[in-house]
């Protein structure tokens, strides 16, 4: 086996059409996003652009290697095969085409390799680099030198590679699966866990507990921001894990002239409104500490226990964010008077504490299936790498 610059068998490297335009009875057409970091083309979410401007000679046929020209400097360079498509299709000027001498280079064995060399980040090493974007040049993958054997020992190579690829697909989507459903075992144990509690004693948060939220003193006037003195809390630090600390500070004055209350540690936040997942999430504060206007804080009270309180809000996370959803408007948002008519149960402290150490249990018991199936996926997820550089390193 031999290493030759693959410019000996390229036929044609051709990028595909820049097109802002759309057109539902349109060409479909691949970009970037299409082509997948395990070699497939997900045909999910392509568009369509309007079919005079595509020529016969910028349609893809079966056998097309497609090299992925531009990206972010991580993305450059993942390659897909293409193994033909049930109508017409394109592709973007983000993608090249290649096509090459099929008796000298087998297409799929050339797709595997440069997927090789993808993972081996040597796209990433010779990029040309924009703020946020990169590019290989098409000369600087033409002078890359593939190892070459005889046509048949190249398909025979292409394969056993994707058998054993597809095989670890299979395994990598199971251990994906079996992680994703660890993330969801959680709150299904929390709520099996409070439904017990359904002929328990309820209080309305309002009727019971002192609660409040805080505000943002004017980011102009310097003297409320130093000295940063008092942590202040922002919804996004809301987010179901112990609050130990803040990435802003206030200062003295800020809490004297800004409507501001120094909240004391076991102080229950619920985050009010917020981006993504935030709206909804709660956390104990470990710490004194001020919050924004969109934090609703619940005071230490003789009635719930903190991490009881808490746990009974993480357990009504999606319940909390269906209900906002339910108000209508522009935005969902939770506001103080409905978490203030929020029922909790109030069973006596010694069966909150009692409570409060069956949820500890389960949640480390959870943690700890977690992680061994994080620790499977990334194990998996680095089997490629290794099936790949052990068939094309030996070979060079």
């Amino acid at each position: 086996m031999k290493n030759q610059p693959l410019s000996k068998f390229i036929i044609s490297a051709q990028a595909g059409i820049a097109c802002g335009q759309r057109d539902d009875k349109g060409t479909a057409q691949l970009r970037l996003n299409n082509l997948l970091t395990n070699g497939a083309v997900d045909f999910v979410g392509h568009i369509r652009i309007p079919s005079d401007l595509v020529t016969e000679e910028m349609l893809l046929q079966s056998g097309d290697v497609l090299f992925n020209n531009t990206n972010s400097v991580e993305l450059v360079g993942k390659t897909a095969y293409f193994a033909g498509h049930h109508e017409k299709i394109t592709f973007s000027n983000h993608i090249t085409r290649l096509r090459v001498r099929s008796d000298e280079l087998d297409s799929e064995y050339l797709a595997l390799w440069l997927q090789h060399q993808w993972r081996a980040k040597v796209f990433e090493g010779m990029c040309d680099r924009w703020i946020g974007q990169a590019a290989v040049q098409r000369s600087k993958l033409e002078a890359l030198e593939i190892p070459i054997s005889s046509i048949t020992e190249q398909r025979a190579i292409a394969a056993r590679l994707k058998t054993q690829l597809a095989e670890v697909e299979i395994a990598r989507q199971a251990a994906e699966a079996q992680y994703r459903d660890t993330q969801n075992l959680s709150s299904r144990v929390l709520k099996d866990i409070f439904s017990d509690l359904d002929m328990a004693p309820k209080a309305k948060i309002g009727d019971i507990a002192a609660t409040t939220s805080g505000s943002t003193p004017a980011r102009g006037y310097k003297n409320y921001w130093l000295p940063a003195e008092i942590p202040w809390v922002k919804t996004a630090e809301v987010a179901f894990a112990p609050i130990t600390e803040t990435e802003e500070a206030i200062s003295r004055t800020a809490l004297e002239e800004c409507s501001l209350t120094l909240l004391p540690p076991k102080t229950v936040l619920i985050a009010m409104y917020g981006q993504g997942k935030t709206r909804g999430q709660s956390a104990i504060l470990e710490i004194p500490a001020t919050t924004n206007q969109a934090c609703f804080a619940i005071l230490p009270n003789d009635t719930w226990e903190p991490e009881f309180l808490y746990f009974w809000l993480k357990s009504s996370y999606q319940d909390l964010r269906d209900v906002s959803e339910d108000r209508g408007g522009n935005q969902a948002n939770l506001n103080g008077a409905l978490l203030k008519a929020l029922e909790i149960p109030a069973p006596k402290k010694t069966e909150q504490l009692i409570i409060v150490e069956r949820v500890k249990a389960a949640l480390t018991e959870i943690e700890a299936i977690s992680n061994s199936c994080k620790a499977t996926l990334e194990y998996i997820n680095l089997l490629p790498t290794k099936i790949l550089s052990s068939a094309f390193d030996a070979a060079a």
